[in-house]
């Protein structure tokens, strides 16, 4: 995929949509890579025992995957300058079953000056917002 070009772009305008699925596999991949073995994203009863309602994802795990729409809109992963969120509701995984992870990426502030553009993420599971405030940097 091409660059966008930042003097086509308008606040508002949606770069993509996307759904990303977690099945309790990728909970154990992720942790294998990661090194992240705390038992809320694999053991029910302990997630249970410390007030969660089962096992969730991982916070970065979440927050790494859908940005992958904005880095697959710019071309390139090392547009992505800066990428910050807030972590507002455990995504729950079901066994069995998937957790589905609804992206939406919105343009918010556009920078011609400095080629950069604000991309607004909207992340939610089954209506409910997962990530909070969720802006990456682009510079084109």
């Amino acid at each position: 995929m091409t660059r966008p070009d930042i003097a086509t772009l308008a606040v508002g305008d949606t770069i993509g949509k996307r759904t990303v699925a977690f099945d309790r596999a990728a909970l154990v991949r992720y942790a294998g890579a990661s090194g992240d073995f705390n038992p809320i994203h694999w053991n029910d009863k302990f997630a249970e025992s410390v007030g969660l309602p089962g096992v969730i994802a991982h916070g970065m795990l979440t927050m790494g995957t859908v940005v992958g729409v904005v880095a697959d809109w710019a071309g390139d992963p090392g547009a992505v300058v800066d990428y910050q969120t807030r972590f507002t509701k455990p995504v729950e995984v079901p066994n069995p079953g998937t957790a589905s992870i609804e992206v939406t990426g919105t343009i918010g502030v556009i920078d011609a000056e400095a080629g950069t553009v604000r991309v607004d993420l909207a992340v939610t599971v089954d209506g409910a917002k997962v990530l909070g405030r969720t802006q990456v940097l682009v510079r084109l």
